[in-house]
């Protein structure tokens, strides 16, 4: 790939392209790409450049060949990290090492789950595991751990470094402690087997959180057997079906879905334990007190209130019913004005307007992507997600920037014969908020990959997208791109305006519902309680949440968030609290500010991870926001916009 172009790979879960009969609209580049078939040229002898444009990846068999190098490559700045005089040489040597072992890691882990090819996934998988071992490994090396202690123990070194090399070195000490690299052979030997153990609870929980539960179709009146997957004489429950309008159904399914499974609560009850054990071992009252080191809340800590009674499968329908009846929101009256292109052509004009930067699109080179799925932007700067290939950094080798390489993989519907994909509100606000984690990633300029865009603390990595989600529902903004795809008619402002205040509707409940998530996050992460894990669900919801606990359910045992957000899931709070404050004070006037968005793209976009996260909001706000600040945020985002209903009455 050339060195001069940042790359984000766009891939769907559906085909995106048709021909269009009637189209007025004119679109741009950007829009056009997105809205019309691709004119793919053909060339016979044009060899494969390998995914993403590496040489070793024209095949399955490349993933060894790639794993092979980089461990190669590992083993020698290993020897180069251990030897160099203590300095910043240091922590360029350990960002190289880390660098060269995620390139390969971070690519694999992306093919492996979006991948068609079964070939590819499994080779990725193979390698993903034999990264991770080595990087276990690398985490209980006791030479180089001396390394970089040598380093942080020398003030008059640690004086001369700068602020970025300081603290990358604090954070590849840190997961030095948090591995037990300072304990004695014996205890470190108990830190190592608990983190294998941990590896395994980990997997166990994720997949039985979201296995089905069944039971005996004779149990469940006949009617409602449509409702449900089939398994010979049992009926298959694997989800709560809260969308469903048909009371009693809600309730089977949330009775079934969430009754307990014995061996699953075994073993979320030994994971939690051996957190606990794991923490305590490495220095750490709790796991909580772990994970939240380097965070913007620093320390465990919860709070909340309860409100109404109603039942705990109610809760998604009816406030769903009430927003539907009460702004008339039907998606498909949505649909026609956002076409994946116009959204795209309206990020593209976003990016310009705020940071001087636009995207275009770009035929991909042979074998480079992996369906015709994907599409190709550069100069820029799926559940939806997005993917880091590769991280940002200064390469102290070439005297260039390494250019990062990110993927957003999205779930979007099909098109038809007379029309592009359109998108609901939804899914337009979801593109949005992941091309917001794709900005971080693109705009980051860090001097060290291992800080680089989202690769920051949790509850700061979802700011720059919970932003995007305001600028998606912003009349000014959505005003400059959401037309219909064959009048070119633009979005009444009456329809956006009654999208945002329908958001509002039981937003009390919604906010309480991740309060109670919250807290009881980090009560499992405390101290053993000496207690089970439903009977402390139970108490948080009835003190926290106000709906009733139903006997015989255990939810937590589906929370799979308790692995990848462990002691941190109160991060989506903490993270639109910040986003909203940041959206109120620099963006409401005026959204398409360039002054402003410089100010963003340098205080909070540019850092990654390399600066203390409190310290970037307290950049960009230029103050300090208090705990009350926080909680007046998220409390203003339930106000009601009178505006809205003198719009509606007039229109």
């Amino acid at each position: 790939m050339s060195a001069c172009k940042r790359l984000l790979y766009f891939a769907k879960h559906r085909s995106l392209w048709t021909h269009v009969r009637r189209n007025v609209t004119t679109w741009s580049p950007v829009g056009a790409a997105f809205n019309a078939r691709p004119h793919r040229r053909l060339d016979l002898f044009e060899k494969s450049v390998g995914l993403f444009g590496v040489p070793e990846l024209r095949s399955p068999s490349g993933f060894q060949v790639a794993t092979k190098a980089a461990l190669k490559n590992t083993e020698e700045l290993v020897k180069k990290a251990c030897s160099c005089s203590p300095g910043v040489e240091t922590v360029e040597a350990f960002d190289q090492l880390s660098d060269g072992l995620c390139k390969v890691a971070d690519l694999a882990d992306f093919v492996k789950v979006a991948h068609p090819d079964s070939g590819f996934r499994e080779a990725a998988e193979r390698t993903c595991v034999e990264i991770g071992t080595v990087v276990e490994k690398l985490n209980t090396n006791v030479e180089l751990c001396k390394s970089l202690k040598k380093l942080l123990d020398n003030s008059d070194v640690v004086a001369k470094l700068d602020p970025d090399s300081r603290r990358v070195a604090e954070l590849f000490m840190f997961d030095f402690e948090i591995s037990g690299i300072h304990l004695d052979d014996e205890l470190r030997k108990k830190a190592v087997a608990l983190h294998v153990k941990l590896l395994d609870l980990n997997n166990e929980f994720l997949v039985g959180s979201h296995m089905p539960n069944r039971i005996a179709r004779s149990a469940i009146p006949e009617h409602l057997h449509l409702h449900f997957a089939s398994e010979g004489s049992f009926i298959q429950v694997g989800g709560l079906h809260a969308d469903s309008p048909d009371d009693l159904v809600r309730e089977i399914a949330y009775r079934i879905y969430l009754y307990p499974n014995a061996d699953i609560m075994e073993c979320l009850e030994e994971l939690l334990k051996c957190r606990y054990k794991l923490a305590k071992l490495v220095g750490y009252e709790s796991y909580g007190h772990r994970a939240l080191k380097g965070t913007m809340a620093k320390t465990p800590g919860y709070w909340g209130s309860s409100f109404f009674e109603l039942m705990p499968w109610d809760h998604p329908y009816l406030s769903g019913v009430l927003r539907a009846e009460r702004y008339n929101i039907e998606p498909s009256l949505y649909s026609p004005y956002l076409s994946l292109g116009s959204c795209m052509e309206g990020l593209n004009n976003l990016f310009t307007q705020l940071y001087g930067v636009s995207l275009m699109s770009e035929p991909p080179r042979a074998g480079e992507v992996w369906s015709d799925d994907v599409r190709k932007l550069v100069n820029p700067v799926s559940s939806d997600c997005h993917f880091t290939i590769r991280g940002g950094r200064w390469c102290q080798e070439t005297g260039q920037y390494q250019l990062p390489v990110v993927v957003l993989m999205l779930s979007l519907p099909l098109p038809t014969k007379s029309a592009p994909t359109l998108l609901t509100p939804g899914m337009m606000e979801n593109l949005f908020h992941e091309m917001g984690h794709a900005m971080h990633s693109m705009l980051g300029r860090t001097r060290y990959q291992h800080v680089t865009g989202t690769r920051c603390a949790t509850d700061f990595a979802e700011v720059p997208s919970i932003l995007m989600e305001y600028f998606a529902t912003d009349y000014r903004v959505i005003s400059q791109f959401a037309r219909h795809y064959e009048t070119g008619q633009p979005l009444p402002e009456s329809m956006v305006a009654r999208l945002c205040e329908s958001k509002k509707v039981c937003g009390a409940a919604d906010t309480q519902l991740q309060i109670f998530y919250a807290v009881l996050d980090q009560l499992y992460h405390s101290a053993p309680q000496n207690r089970s894990t439903t009977e402390i669900l139970k108490e948080m919801q009835q003190k926290f949440y106000g709906l009733p606990y139903t006997p015989n359910t255990a939810w937590q045992l589906r929370f799979s968030h308790l692995i990848g957000y462990g002691a941190k899931y109160y991060s989506y709070l903490m993270s639109r609290a910040v986003a909203s404050m940041v959206w109120k004070q620099c963006f409401v006037q005026d959204p398409l500010n360039r002054d402003m968005g410089e100010r963003y793209r340098q205080e909070m976009l540019a850092h990654g991870g390399a600066k203390e996260p409190m310290l970037m909001v307290e950049g960009m706000l230029q103050r300090r926001p208090t705990i009350e600040d926080f909680v007046d945020a998220l409390v203003s985002e339930l106000n009601p916009n009178f505006e809205t209903f003198i719009m509606d009455s007039e229109s």
